[in-house]
């Protein structure tokens, strides 16, 4: 197969996706013989250069056979490990398996944290009983998948160092792992850990004091955290922690809810302190939430009488004395409170405990999700990549919704006495327990996890239903609720939200699309209903099924809405329905002979009273339940798919320059088959903070129903965006999409310089690249080199080395001034150019800090004149030229002169020009045509800065020039050629005067040459005797 996909010129892409970044790399196209697979190499580098220790955002990976086809997906993650800071640690002293093993029989829950830029990295600890002593925790890297990757930690020694070992009964109570720090609450205080980016050989805790609260107080504490992803941190995010005591404030205490930010080393009260002796206030903090996109604080307030919600003002850190909303009053039926939470990553609000309530406004309105009734939510658990949110009640009933959605279904239930769930970074839910894991693998990209829960369960409620059709494809169910049904049971027998958008099966055929749940102010009979549309036709009963068909049909009023029908009835036609076209449906609720029977109209204004109907006019349904329920509601198959144009993230984040604004396009095409498709916007547009973001939305159907809507939104912040398919079920994979926009500079924006002539990567590796008349452009530099300074070229004055080599002798350096200038920096401490461990990305770089590592520069002849300095700048977005209102400054970091600039200043640019270089002291120039002219030699280091005020980024960019085959400087060439003309002065004189003396240099010479001559000859025979 893989033979026959390469021979097509196919390949797979390999695309690695996080919030603010989409790489795609491709596999080779040839694929060997003797191979059964594809091979692909991608450096480190080429996804990421950095290496410090922070928090970071974990990738997706997705594989496909061909990119843009979509074709055979797998997807997977990708963790940065070097970076991420809780794996940089030894968290306490390792266990062995056999270790861990011993403290199972004493563990009676179990809490788990998670990172929150990577949530396949994630703690989870041990809640033990009162006989076993200890704080046990494991340490996951890749989501718990596997039990025996987990490592395993005693951190008891680390605890007992902090509160002394005569205490005991020490035992994990709750955790929270922020971006940099790890915050543990035990049965002996509240632990926080030193700051997890700079790594030591062990963890160090610090213990926070609470005046007044001991153990008991403890185990009954809990600890709240909204959680955000500060990958690419600004300065204004910061990590807020809430610990609540289950308990009322004494005189003495000051509070009974605490909350700090990071470093979390001071706690405060969550109340004001003009609150406290307020008797209107409720004695009770359940939650406190910090929402950062507010800068506001929310509380939930519960006492016996109500169950409030409150907004105050961050001011400074700190809750404001006044409300920032009107108190938010929850009914009474809300009356088992257990705890607020925000979705990760976004603005939703919900407020659980025996109801769940929504609120998409910062907390100052709710709106009624799920009502349990007796049953209480006691966790809820969040996949920020999936938007799923599982509600985990005290009975173990499973319920899963999406973020932002108005429905929720039932997924199952749980038996097991120790649990706790966990989505990991792709947003599979694992079900954790002491001894194993048990991770759901039944995700699909149509739909949700959920096998670990077992079959989706039936939703349907045990009484009998009462068709009434509106047309032949709308029709209205009633649910019965019979007279005698004891208060207490009535909720049982009623439609409630969790059937909306679900599907309602007849045992016999049909089924039908729930669209609205509708409850009626009824004292009995008929309490709700539910209006769905008809997907495939319900059947009816048949003469051998129902004897009563074969005869015709008289109706008498006999009551209100209770109503005589005349006809062959028989016990087995309890709980069945009269369906009339065009009158109102009868459910049959008492035989009272075998030809009188009671029923209940659905519509008791069009049902008239001593009507005949003949046989074959008028229907029987069986929707009961008497024998068996004839009806089930199970959930809808997805009815949509999210097209999210230009990223493949589904949570993307977007920044956005001072200025600027964003685009978000997206298309919700519609998968209902039977189902008639509403030409209605299909897309709800949800702003989380909408006095920081200006958003205008333009949403048209195309030709084939699919629903584009197009976003353009400017921000003055940094605020979350929310895009909810509102009428989407439960079971698709997206229905909500979350991008978040930041009024910020985004860590891809750069700007650079664009050089007159490329020169490719492999002739500045060799150091040669000629020009057309064979000047080699690229100039190797001296070991230890630095630029000449206005004193001379033997005489540098700056502080940069170029080439650096510890071991090396340093040229120029003879004068005094020159030995005191001069410092290595990467190669600082060093004694070799090994040991400076300069990279190749470091080599190239022409920056300032990385100019020990410097090797090789750009190579111009003398003199350079209106080089134009290029500038762009590049984003996620890609490349734009620097122009204006970008204006810049230039400075030439060694401090050399002889170089200008020249450069045009438009007329709307000059008032402008004129007030920044009053401010910043330094010229100010339009980037736009901008030359540059060189007079001087050698190199020459260039820094361009943007003018502040005009973009959130600091744009600076610098690049070198090397100036060569220069004349020599002054004086040296005034010197020679001074020289030359005394020495040609003096020749033409020494001439002139041989001239007028009649003297001939020419006839002197040959007289010397003639009579050396003869004094040769001379000599040679006076020797002749004596040899």
């Amino acid at each position: 197969f893989l033979g026959v996909f390469t021979s097509g010129g196919l390949a797979p892409s390999l695309g690695i996706i996080n919030s603010t970044y989409t790489g795609i790399f491709h596999f080779n196209l040839t694929l060997f013989s003797d191979r059964i697979y594809w091979l692909i190499n991608i450096p480190r580098e080429n996804i990421t250069k950095n290496t410090d220790i922070a928090a970071v955002e974990e990738w997706l990976v997705r594989i496909t056979l061909q990119h843009g086809l979509n074709i055979y997906t797998t997807q997977g993650t990708l963790l940065d490990n070097v970076r991420e800071p809780i794996l940089q640690w030894d968290l306490g002293t390792l266990m062995t398996k056999n270790d861990i093993t011993k403290v199972y029989p004493y563990v009676v829950d179990l809490k788990v944290a998670k990172c929150p830029c990577a949530n396949d990295v994630a703690l989870l600890g041990f809640i033990l009983n009162k006989t076993y002593n200890g704080i046990y925790i494991g340490l996951s890297f890749s989501g718990f998948w596997d039990y025996n990757d987990t490592v395993w930690y005693n951190l008891t020694d680390t605890i007992y160092s902090q509160v002394g070992e005569e205490h005991t009964e020490l035992s994990v109570v709750d955790m929270v792992l922020t971006n940099h720090f790890l915050v543990i609450l035990t049965s002996l205080g509240l632990f926080v850990s030193g700051d997890l980016r700079y790594p030591s050989s062990s963890v160090l805790f610090s213990r926070a004091d609470f005046c007044g609260f001991e153990r008991v107080d403890y185990v009954k504490g809990k600890l709240w955290y909204n959680e955000k992803c500060f990958a690419n941190r600004e300065h204004f995010e910061v990590d807020y922690v809430t610990i609540t005591f289950e308990r009322n404030r004494t005189l003495s205490e000051s509070s009974s809810c605490f909350y700090t930010k990071e470093p979390f080393r001071e706690w405060f009260p969550c109340l004001p302190h003009i609150l406290k002796g307020m008797k209107s206030f409720p004695s009770t903090v359940v939650t406190f939430l910090v929402d950062q996109e507010h800068s506001a604080g929310i509380y939930l307030f519960s006492n016996q009488k109500s169950t409030i919600a409150s907004v105050s003002i961050l001011k400074n850190n700190k809750p404001g004395l006044n409300p920032k909303f009107p108190l938010f009053v929850f009914p009474s039926s809300f009356s088992s409170p257990v705890g607020m939470v925000f979705h990760p990553r976004s603005h939703f609000l919900y407020a659980y405990g025996n109801q769940v309530w929504l609120s998409i406004d910062g907390g100052n309105t709710f709106e009624l999700l799920a009502d349990f009734h007796d049953d209480i939510i006691k966790n809820t658990y969040h996949s920020f990549y999936t938007s799923d949110i599982t509600f985990v009640s005290q009975s173990g009933n499973v319920y899963l919704t999406k973020a932002g959605l108005r429905r929720y279904s039932k997924i199952g239930s749980i038996s097991d006495n120790i649990f706790t769930l966990y989505y990991d970074h792709m947003g599979f839910i694992h079900k954790l327990t002491p001894d194993h894991f048990e991770p759901d693998v039944s995700l699909t990209t149509l739909g949700n996890s959920r096998g670990i829960f077992g079959e989706p369960p039936d939703m349907g409620f045990e009484t009998a239903l009462a068709p009434q059709y509106i047309s032949l494809k709308e029709i209205i169910f009633y649910a019965y609720v019979p007279a005698n049904e004891p208060q207490g049971n009535i909720y049982t027998k009623k439609f409630s939200n969790m059937h909306l958008g679900k599907v309602i099966h007849s045992r016999k055929t049909g089924t039908a699309y729930i669209r609205k749940v509708l409850q009626h102010n009824t004292s009995e009979g008929f309490l709700s209903s539910i209006i769905a549309e008809v997907i495939n036709p319900f059947g009816i009963e048949e003469v051998n099924e129902s004897s009563c068909l074969s005869s015709s049909l008289s109706i008498n009023q006999a009551g209100n809405a209770s109503y005589k029908l005349t006809l062959q009835s028989q016990n087995l036609d309890i709980e069945k329905t009269v369906v009339i076209p065009g009158y109102s449906s009868f459910l049959i609720t008492r035989v009272l002979d075998a030809k009188n029977a009671l029923a209940m109209a659905t519509m008791p204004e069009r049902a008239l009273s001593n009507m005949s109907f003949q046989k074959d006019s008028w229907f029987l349904y069986n929707l009961g339940h008497k024998n068996g329920r004839m009806w089930s509601i199970y959930a809808k198959p997805c009815n949509y798919w999210f097209q999210h144009d230009h990223s493949l993230s589904l949570n993307v984040l977007k920044y956005i320059d001072l200025g600027k604004s964003h685009t978000l396009k997206v298309k919700v095409i519609p998968n209902t088959k039977g189902v008639q498709t509403l030409e209605i916007p299909l897309l709800k547009v949800i702003v989380g903070n909408a006095n920081l973001l200006e958003v205008k939305a333009e949403g048209s159907f195309d030709d084939t129903d699919s629903y584009v809507m197009k976003i353009s939104a400017a921000s003055k912040g940094s605020t979350s965006l929310a895009l909810v398919i509102w009428g989407a079920s439960t079971e698709c994979f997206v229905t909500t999409v979350v991008p978040t926009l930041k009024n910020s500079c985004s860590y891809l924006k750069s700007m650079h310089h664009i050089p007159s002539e490329l020169i490719p990567l492999e002739d500045w590796i060799s150091g040669v690249h000629k020009d057309s008349q064979g000047f080699n452009m690229i100039k190797t530099l001296p070991i230890n080199y630095r630029p000449p300074s206005n004193m001379g070229i033997a005489i540098p004055l700056t502080d940069n080395f170029y080439h650096a080599d510890p071991s090396k002798p340093i040229p120029r350096n003879l004068f005094p001034k020159s030995k005191r200038s001069g410092k290595f920096k990467q190669c600082a401490n060093m004694s070799t150019r090994e040991e400076c461990n300069c990279t190749n990305d470091q080599k190239f770089s022409h920056a300032v800090a990385f100019s020990d590592c410097r090797e090789k520069v750009p190579r111009f002849k003398f003199p350079v004149t209106q080089y134009p300095v290029s500038l762009g700048i590049y984003s996620e977005n890609g490349h734009t030229p620097v122009e204006t209102p970008y204006l810049v400054t230039m400075t030439e970091v060694n401090r050399r002169e002889n170089w200008k600039l020249q450069h045009s200043v438009p007329e709307n640019v000059k008032k402008l020009k004129n007030y920044l270089e009053s401010h910043l002291n330094a010229p100010v120039y339009n980037p736009l045509g901008l030359n540059l002219s060189i007079k001087g030699s050698e190199l020459f280091h260039f820094r361009v800065s943007v003018v502040p005020g005009v973009t959130f980024c600091n744009l600076v960019e610098e690049f070198q020039i090397y100036v060569d085959e220069a004349p020599l400087p002054f004086p040296g060439h005034t010197l020679i050629a001074v020289a030359t003309a005394v020495v040609l002065g003096g020749l033409i004189f020494t001439a002139f005067m041989f001239q007028i003396r009649n003297i001939h240099p020419s006839d002197i010479c040959q007289k010397f040459m003639t009579r050396n001559k003869v004094n040769l000859s001379n000599f040679s025979i006076n020797q002749m005797p004596h040899r």
